[in-house]
């Protein structure tokens, strides 16, 4: 079983502060538990556990799971709904058409769920701030929840654009605030700026990977915060700030490839020399249903059987790429683990970075909490941010080197000669079913020839961005405005 740093004694010290936290409906506490705002600042190892609270957010069925796979892969040329013709997953069959509208409950759910994590980390960060504690210490916890708002809002505004930025603890009585804030969208332009700064003050104050100990592996690191940082750059098409902090990432020694591409996505992978930040999972405290939702579907029963690889990504690969097999289960084949892949099974192919071995992976019997950690940040990733920030700024050969250094792993020849759309297909590659596809073709201005390609209608000027959900908008009493085309 895995041992390191995880989210489980975080959650209740997020709510057991009466005055300090209003919980969410699913954070109910017994008010018998609460301790008064005193005891809390006055006891320094509160510190640790009310940051523990603001990463616990991410273990949530509602976080990464079923909404947020729809959302970011069904849409894409990547994958397509899977399961079976009748099961529609509420709203997937329209997330896969392409003809989702503001009324579907997966996108009120990313929306939702990301606010109530900024919630946590706002609250968090505003105790923080009062508690007496070693201030090495607190400006590392400052650092990690800072982190990971931006992540948070990282989300929301390839999602959405405008949305509401919201960066101080919330009086949910005060309607006053609410309405000038929690209800009102600004510029993504704005929110980019807070992205940033909360990046550029995390990288400030968090350690190196390496710097942690075992059991505090997997927290937010320098690394970490300047590979989110260097990502946002690159999706406003600031070349040269991109360039630069996927540069520190690069230069700091923490990072490398691992040898087998395959093995990136499985349990020996996990906090590897490879990942710069992943959601942790642990048999007691695990990932809620995001292998079950992807897992095989038909007998035996391996799971929900939705977002499966689509036949123009399998067809997409140069024959002999190695994250093909890597990245797509075949059905019929013995997988990595020795199980048969039976023609029982409802899809022809499933997605392999999504699957938990019951046989030579941590497994107690519980398909839907899952110790399968979910990368967010990688290596790879990271190196084709800086390949196409040097091509944008005129660099081909330093974009071709790291471009040779995926394909060489991935068993290919070297690249000559590299143009944009070449390193575009080696993205889709090389991150193929880890939730970048829909936004890199959106970013990119492939979304019409991409979903053409796929069958299906991009409509420029409206899928640039989802809807805002219409509950919200409902609940703001119509102060949130709309996307265009919705």
């Amino acid at each position: 079983m895995k041992k390191r740093f995880t989210y489980k004694t975080g959650l209740a010290m997020l709510c057991v502060v009466a005055i300090a936290v209003s919980c969410d409906d699913d954070l109910n506490v017994d008010p018998r538990n609460a301790i008064n705002e005193n005891d809390f600042l006055n006891n320094p190892d509160n510190a640790v556990a009310l940051v523990n609270g603001v990463y616990n957010k991410m273990l949530d069925f509602d976080m990464y799971s079923f909404s947020w796979i729809g959302v970011t892969s069904i849409t894409s040329d990547d994958a397509d709904k899977g399961s079976t013709p009748g099961d529609t997953g509420s709203d997937k069959h329209r997330m896969d058409a392409l003809s989702f509208d503001a009324t579907d409950p997966s996108f009120n759910e990313v929306w939702k769920s990301r606010y109530a994590a900024i919630y946590r980390a706002n609250n968090a960060l505003g105790y923080l701030e009062q508690l007496s504690i070693d201030e090495t210490l607190k400006n590392r916890l400052i650092g990690e929840v800072k982190f990971l708002r931006a992540f948070w809002y990282f989300d929301l505004v390839r999602c959405f654009g405008d949305v509401p930025l919201v960066v101080e603890q919330i009086d949910l009585n005060d309607t006053e605030l609410i309405n000038d804030v929690v209800f009102v969208r600004k510029p993504k332009a704005d929110v980019y700026a807070q992205i940033e700064a909360d990046l550029i003050d995390a990288a400030s104050k968090l350690p190196l990977k390496s710097q942690y100990g075992q059991t505090d592996l997997g927290r937010a690191t320098k690394g970490a915060a300047h590979a989110l940082l260097a990502k946002s750059y690159l999706y406003q098409e600031k070349w040269n700030d991109a360039y630069t902090a996927a540069g520190e990432v690069i230069s700091s020694g923490q990072y490398g490839l691992m040898t087998n591409y395959a093995e990136v996505w499985r349990e020996v992978g996990e906090n590897q020399e490879e990942s710069i930040f992943e959601v942790q999972a642990t048999l007691t405290k695990g990932l809620i249903q995001y292998t079950d939702v992807q897992g095989p579907r038909g007998t035996p029963d391996l799971g929900w059987g939705f977002n499966t690889p689509s036949a123009g990504l399998s067809n997409s690969y140069p024959a002999g790429d190695l994250r093909r097999e890597g990245t797509i289960m075949f059905v019929p084949s013995t997988l990595w683990d020795g199980f048969e892949a039976p023609t029982t099974w409802n899809n022809p192919r499933y997605n392999y970075k999504a699957y938990q071995s019951s046989i030579a992976e941590s497994w107690n019997g519980n398909k839907a909490e899952t110790a399968k950690n979910l990368r967010l940040l990688k290596y790879s990733d990271l190196l084709l941010i800086r390949a196409e920030a040097a091509m944008e700024m005129g660099m081909v050969s330093e974009a071709e080197d790291i471009v040779n250094q995926l394909r060489t792993r991935a068993g290919l020849a070297e690249i000559s000669g590299l143009t944009l759309q070449q390193l575009y297909n080696e993205r889709r590659w090389e991150m193929a079913m880890e939730h970048d596809r829909w936004f890199d073709i959106v970013r990119t201005g492939q979304g019409v020839s991409a979903m053409a390609a796929d069958g299906k209608t991009f409509v420029t000027g409206k899928h640039e961005l989802f809807p805002i959900p219409e509950p919200q908008i409902i609940i703001s009493n119509g102060l949130l405005t709309q996307n265009n085309g919705y």
